[in-house]
């Protein structure tokens, strides 16, 4: 039986996501994040990192969010729905499926980490630091991330989808849009139209019906 080790706002959702697009039977494991907003020290029982999403598939444990997408679709898209055939939509596939934590994550969790730093800090620190992390963000994360965003903006003028039609690139893609969706709003309309559209999707919601309820009963 399929398991994943679901843990409470992360990137594990695309996996609930991407399972209930292909209508799998499976099983999940919830787990609540720490006050300081760190995974439990059980996870660390099912993979060495202790992070999640994480799949058990029989003696198969998989970790990292690609890497799960890449073995479902393998094994268990046996209709070959979620991932392109083509060589001009396969490579965008594949583009696509790195390109989410390998560019996008990066530069929005250093955003994110520099905008959250000085409120861990003792009052007295808390307007210096931000002072000095505003130069860094203005000089160097802010150019490199809003050129990122318009290369996506730009993109969705000619795509509906990453890789021509719905794939697992979107599930992929989804954690870091509905996060720039959710910062910046109609600044970025292709973006955000793009995020309802895979939020409408029936397994989305199934998916996230799941997580909510999963949450609520904890």
């Amino acid at each position: 039986m399929i398991c994943l080790h679901h843990l409470e706002q992360s990137r594990s959702l695309r996996i609930l996501w991407a399972l209930e697009e292909l209508q799998l039977d499976y099983e999940v494991k919830f787990y609540q994040r720490l006050s300081n907003f760190a995974a439990p020290a059980q996870l660390k029982n099912i993979h060495p990192l202790g992070k999640a999403p994480i799949l058990t598939d029989g003696e198969y444990t998989i970790a990292e969010s690609a890497a799960i997408l890449e073995y479902l679709q393998q094994y268990y898209d046996v209709d070959e729905q979620f991932k392109p055939q083509q060589p001009t939509p396969a490579l965008a596939y594949r583009y696509w499926m790195h390109y989410a934590e390998g560019s996008l994550m990066p530069l929005l969790l250093m955003t994110f980490a520099m905008n959250e730093a000085p409120k861990k800090l003792p009052k007295a620190l808390q307007h210096t630091v931000d002072k000095m992390l505003t130069g860094v963000k203005q000089n160097l994360l802010s150019a490199r991330l809003k050129e990122h965003l318009e290369y996506l903006e730009d993109y969705l003028t000619q795509q509906a989808y990453f890789a021509g039609e719905f794939s697992f690139a979107d599930i992929q893609m989804s954690f870091g849009l509905q996060a720039v969706a959710t910062r910046f709003g109609a600044q970025y309309g292709n973006i955000q139209a793009y995020v309802q559209r895979i939020e409408a999707r029936p397994a989305y919601q199934r998916a996230y019906a799941k997580d909510q309820a999963l949450q609520q009963d904890r």
